[in-house]
C-alpha cells in the first residue's frame, strides 16, 4: 500500500514506536510542507519517517520524529559509526588505510585553523568510538576528549582520552576549556541543536573554533537519490540541512562563520555508492562483508572524478566558526 505523506497516521510502523510531533528547530514554526519519506536504509529496519520542509524558513526536518527512548536501538552494534570489526582478510590494509585516511582528513582540516601542541584542548562531540581522538592524541599529545550518547567507554581507544557519556547539552563541561571543538556529522542527529550550540560556545575559549560538518541536501547525489539518499538516513538524522539554512543556523546561535567548506573529511563516494545501491538496487540494510570488495572497486573507477570532490558539490558540508565578537 503506498503511504499518504499527508497523513502520518496512515505510516506502517512498528507499534513500539513512540512518536513526537517537534516544531522547526530553528524558527519554532509549525507550518511546513511534505518533503519525502525516509527509511532506515543501512541497517534495513522497520519504519516510514516523514521528512518536512518549513513554510517559514526552509529548514528540513523529521516530524513526527521518534522520541529518544525509541530511537536508541537504531544506535546498537549494527549502526555503521559503532562497528567494530577490523580483520577483512586480504582486503585489512586497504580497509586500515580508508579508516585513517578519514582522520587524517578531519586533521587536514582542523590544521587549517589552529596549531596543536600539548597544551591544546580537544573535545570530539557524537565522537563514536574515538578514532578521530586517538589520531590527533597520537599525532600532537594534545588533551582529548570525546561525548557520545552512546557508552562507548570500553573501547581501547579511551584508554587515554576522556569520555562523557550521555546527551551533550546537558553534560556539565568547564567554561571556556576548548579550543578545539568538532562536530563530525553529529548536529543532523541532535534533538536539541540550538542547546548544543550554546553549550559549545559555554565550553569553547573565546579565540576557539568549532567545526561542524553534515550533509548536503542541496547536492547533487541528493538530486541522484532523493528518498535513497543516505543522508537521510531516517530515523538517526533529525535535520537536513542545505547549504543556507545551515549557515543561517549557525550565524542565529552567537557564532561567526570563519570558513565554509563544500566537503568534508567523509567520502563523498560513500552516499554515491550507497545511494546506488538503494535506489537502483532496490537493497536495504549494508552487509560489509558483501560490499566490501565492489565498494573498493567503485571508488578506484570513480578516482579520475574523486580527485576534484572539493570542487563538485557531491554530498558533504563543513563550517569552521568562533564566537561572535562583542
Amino acid at each position: 500500500m503506498e503511504l499518504d505523506i499527508n497523513n502520518f497516521k496512515t505510516f506502517q510502523n512498528p507499534k513500539a514506536y513512540t512518536f513526537e510531533e517537534v516544531a522547526c528547530y530553528q524558527c519554532q514554526s509549525r507550518s511546513f510542507s511534505n518533503l519525502l519519506i525516509g527509511q532506515d536504509d543501512l541497517t534495513g529496519r522497520k519504519g516510514n519517517f516523514r521528512y518536512v520542509t518549513c513554510k517559514d524558513c526552509g529548514l528540513s526536518y523529521q516530524n513526527p520524529r521518534l522520541d529518544l527512548d525509541s530511537v536508541k536501538e537504531f544506535y546498537d552494534n549494527d549502526y555503521i559509526a559503532h562497528r567494530k570489526k577490523t580483520d577483512w582478510g586480504i582486503l585489512t590494509p586497504l580497509y586500515e588505510w580508508a579508516m585513517n585516511k578519514h582522520d587524517r582528513e578531519k586533521q587536514k582540516i582542523v590544521s587549517r585553523y589552529l596549531k596543536f601542541n600539548e597544551s591544546t584542548e580537544i573535545l570530539d562531540v557524537g565522537c563514536a568510538v574515538g578514532t578521530f581522538l586517538a589520531h590527533m592524541k597520537k599525532k600532537h599529545n594534545c588533551s582529548a576528549s570525546g561525548i557520545d550518547f552512546v557508552d562507548l567507554s570500553a573501547h581501547p581507544n579511551f584508554s587515554n582520552i576522556n569520555f562523557y557519556n550521555g546527551v551533550f547539552s546537558e553534560t556539565q563541561l568547564p567554561r571556556a576549556k576548548f579550543d578545539l571543538i568538532t562536530m563530525w556529522h553529529f548536529l543532523e542527529h541532535d534533538y536539541k541543536p540550538a542547546e548544543s550550540l550554546a553549550k559549545s560556545y559555554e565550553a569553547l575559549k573565546p579565540d576557539g573554533r568549532l567545526v561542524i560538518e553534515v550533509p548536503r541536501l542541496d547536492s547533487f547525489s541528493y538530486e541522484l537519490f532523493k528518498e535513497r539518499w543516505p543522508g537521510v538516513q531516517a530515523p538517526q538524522h533529525t535535520i537536513l540541512f542545505n547549504k543556507n539554512t545551515f549557515m543561517k543556523f549557525i550565524e542565529s546561535h552567537n557564532f561567526e562563520i570563519v570558513d565554509y567548506l563544500p566537503y568534508g573529511a567523509f567520502p563523498s563516494y560513500f552516499y554515491l555508492f550507497m545511494g546506488a545501491k538503494f535506489k537502483k538496487l532496490q537493497g536495504r540494510g549494508v552487509d560489509l562483508n558483501k560490499v566490501i570488495v565492489p565498494y573498493f572497486a567503485g571508488q578506484l573507477l570513480l578516482s579520475p572524478i574523486l580527485l576534484f570532490e572539493k570542487y563538485l558539490n557531491l554530498s558533504m558540508q563543513t563550517i569552521v566558526c568562533r564566537k561572535k565578537s562583542s
